[in-house]
């Protein structure tokens, strides 16, 4: 019997139309477009603006994107799996909703949070519903309005997110393409360091925990930075070691878009040049659960069949981890 493995069949993306620019940024905090670009390497990101707009608007219409370019009947989805830190609403899936929305009616879905790892966990978990054989198509969905969820006050948080969303679809294959490998890792230690204090069952809404600010996301920046240098690196090289992988294999390194200086660093280490490098902070700054697919999205016409793409990513908890898959098709 042939062996079933995951592959990205298609992809898809949305970004909000409002630009929030560096410069708009030194009006609002104290900070420059020198500063900001030499430490993060963002020059913009985008902000979803609109009453009645969250998360699932963008997943929606990344989803809406990738249905209208592969020409897939939604009626055929089995799954849709949200990976987002910022879902519409507590307890109700944005996942389930999305999947009305789009027209998956015989899907069931939902959510996923591993904040910056969201998307990368969710590859695992799509690849697994397909390597079981019990289900078809996948459709996987980093979303995040993190602009939800900032204090636009607080300069070491509110120069590095963005909104955005991007959307995969997974299926069999039967050629060996698709997810090859994983490695996911976490360590509750992370989350002394980056979080959101109140607004879960430990610290519930009250108006002090409103007045304090303490609904929008605290980084230890320093600490973070230290922790996510280390370990996507680490896991990046896991998987070219774990695979006898060397550099001249690797078509393209996908790193979660949290820090220029991060990226480089673990393009280094695995011994990756510049030019495989999939690069767009400059443009979006960190969508969280998006970063992944809106690269993808970004560099869909630059891949072909076979190529080998590392993945690798950080996140708050902390979680990390890298994936090794082979690209499915030309664009």
């Amino acid at each position: 019997m042939t062996k079933i493995t995951a592959a990205i069949t298609a992809v898809g993306k949305y970004v909000p139309e409002y630009v929030l620019t560096n410069k708009e940024l030194e009006t609002m905090v104290d900070t420059n477009d020198e500063w900001i670009t030499s430490r993060t390497g963002i020059k913009e990101r985008r902000v979803l603006k609109g009453e009645g707009l969250g998360t699932s608007f963008m997943a929606i219409k990344a989803a809406e994107e990738m249905l209208q370019k592969s020409n897939i009947d939604p009626t055929e989805i089995d799954l849709v799996i949200v990976g987002t830190a910022t879902p519409d609403l507590p307890v109700a899936s944005t996942a389930a909703y999305v999947a009305s929305e789009i027209g998956a009616v015989n899907a069931f879905g939902y959510d996923l949070q591993a904040a910056c790892s969201s998307f990368l966990y969710g590859m695992s978990t799509a690849a697994s519903y397909i390597e079981s054989g019990r289900y078809k198509k996948v459709l996987l969905i980093g979303a995040d309005k993190m602009s939800s969820i900032i204090d636009y006050k607080d300069r070491a948080t509110c120069i590095i997110f963005g909104d955005g969303a991007g959307a995969v679809l997974f299926e069999p294959n039967y050629e060996g393409l698709g997810l090859e490998d994983e490695y996911l890792r976490s360590d509750g230690v992370g989350r002394d360091f980056l979080r959101i204090e109140a607004g879960g069952s430990l610290m519930p809404a009250t108006k002090e925990t409103v007045e304090g600010k303490k609904h929008f996301v605290y980084q230890e920046g320093k600490t973070v930075f230290k922790y996510a240098v280390s370990n996507m690196a680490d896991v990046a090289e896991k998987m070219l070691t774990r695979n006898n992988l060397t550099e001249e294999d690797i078509q393209w390194l996908v790193a979660h878009q949290a820090n220029k200086r991060i990226i480089e660093a673990t393009a280094k280490r695995v011994g990756v040049s510049s030019e495989k490098v999939m690069m767009n902070i400059q443009k979006y700054g960190n969508t969280t659960s998006a970063t992944l697919p809106l690269l993808l999205a970004d560099y869909e016409s630059q891949l072909k069949k076979g190529d080998n793409l590392i993945f690798a990513a950080f996140g708050g908890g902390f979680t990390w981890g890298a994936a090794y898959l082979k690209w499915a098709y030309n664009s």
